[in-house]
């Protein structure tokens, strides 16, 4: 059960705060090994990970980061340094976990060596913006854990060292209890949302896992779609399920974004696709702050206390449609699009609160007269949510089991 846990911060300034963590990890029978990334300053003792080091690994030096005159551009040359010292080091058998520390500066460093690191691998930031809007779910790794550093902006304290310990003892109780990802089946990619308003999953994960495959389903809310387009970007999938690609929606008017590249890693790492325009009609924008002024005459629906969803009119929803058919036509695997024409939420079927016939014959039309060559359309007369969109998507991947564009081992 011996367990190693990386600890990086700025040495410099928060030396008696790192060295408090190394000490309560410690006393819990862990090892350490320690990174500094501070830029002007000089830690009291030599780290194991110096911050010469850390800049080397980002091809660059100290000198180099001191002379950019910028406080942010330093930490930037950093931040990079430390990723890559922190996943060679992993991928060394040096470390089992990683925690770091900062305010905004080191929790802007946290988050690049965080995303460094594969899923599965413990990952722990102490920050005093935790959980802040500051945090854009682009930048955010997929398995990350963050405590809010209350009371640590400087110095030591027993408020902050109540954060301090729960942190260094949940990294090393996660390092001990970590069941990584395994990769004795083929591994499914899936977005959707809650069966309230997009139900495919019920009916497919089962199929697809007697089909000798593991299905993972994300929420796409933004963070999930984030933690998706990840594990697509390092070829984590024998092919994707791409039916909520609503993030597109939100990135291009203002909703919950998973950053500008949403459907574009699975094309790019050459994982085939499967696709559908599940709430593709929607925003999501925050349901306990104002309606933002765009949306502020839009029929909308407030899925809870925390989401509502608001409806695109017919030439919003002609732009998404366009924006798609470029995202996919970039791919480098075969791509197959399911366009079901009766309806792509629960939502909007007749009668339902965003139900809009013109809206949705306009994205159809212009799916269909902008899908590039390169995608295999398959237009639906159904419901996203009814068993013949299910069958017909499972036709398709059956066809590429058959003829080798999927692998079953």
């Amino acid at each position: 059960m011996s367990k190693t846990i990386l600890i990086a911060g700025t040495y410099d300034t928060k030396d008696a705060e790192l060295s408090y963590l190394s000490q309560v990890i410690e006393h819990q029978g862990g090892s350490v090994l320690t990174m500094d990334v501070s830029v002007l300053g000089d830690p009291s003792k030599p780290m194991d990970i110096s911050k010469h080091q850390v800049a080397e690994a980002a091809g660059s030096s100290i000198q180099a980061a001191i002379d950019t005159g910028d406080e942010n551009g330093a930490m930037q040359i950093m931040g990079r340094g430390a990723a890559a010292a922190a996943l060679a080091l992993y991928r060394d058998g040096r470390i089992d976990g990683v925690i770091v520390l900062g305010g905004t500066m080191g929790t802007d460093l946290a988050l690049d060596l965080c995303s460094a690191l594969p899923v599965g691998v413990p990952k722990y930031v102490v920050s005093t913006v935790a959980f802040s809007p500051l945090l854009p779910p682009e930048r955010i790794p997929s398995d990350v854990q963050m405590i809010l550093w209350a009371g640590g902006l400087y110095g030591l304290n027993s408020i902050c060292k109540a954060a301090l310990s729960q942190a260094a003892g949940a990294v090393l109780g996660a390092a001990r209890a970590v069941e990584p990802p395994k990769r004795d089946k083929p591994l499914i990619g899936m977005t959707s949302f809650g069966k309230t308003v997009l139900r495919y999953m019920v009916t497919l994960k089962p199929a697809l896992e007697e089909r000798g495959f593991e299905v993972v389903v994300f929420h796409a809310t933004g963070m999930g779609g984030r933690a998706f387009e990840s594990l697509a970007s390092e070829g984590a999938f024998a092919a994707v399920f791409d039916f909520a690609p609503q993030e597109v929606s939100n990135h291009m008017f203002g909703g919950l974004s998973a950053g500008a590249d949403r459907m574009t890693n699975a094309g790019r790492a050459g994982i085939p696709q499967l696709v559908a325009p599940g709430c593709y009609d929607l925003v999501d924008f925050v349901g306990w702050q104002p309606v933002p002024e765009a949306l502020s005459d839009r029929p909308s629906h407030a899925h809870n206390r925390l989401l509502t969803s608001a409806s695109l009119t017919a030439d919003e929803r002609r732009q998404v449609a366009g924006a798609i058919c470029e995202k996919l036509s970039q791919a480098t695997a075969p791509v197959a699009m399911l366009l079901p024409q009766q309806g792509c939420n629960e939502w909007d079927r007749p009668g339902g609160d965003l139900h809009d016939a013109e809206g949705l014959a306009a994205f159809c039309d212009e799916v269909i007269s902008g899908c590039p060559g390169t995608v295999d359309l398959h237009v639906l007369e159904c419901h996203i949510n009814d068993p013949a969109f299910s069958a017909a998507a499972l036709q398709v991947f059956d066809a590429w089991l058959e003829n080798g564009t999927v692998a079953a081992r």
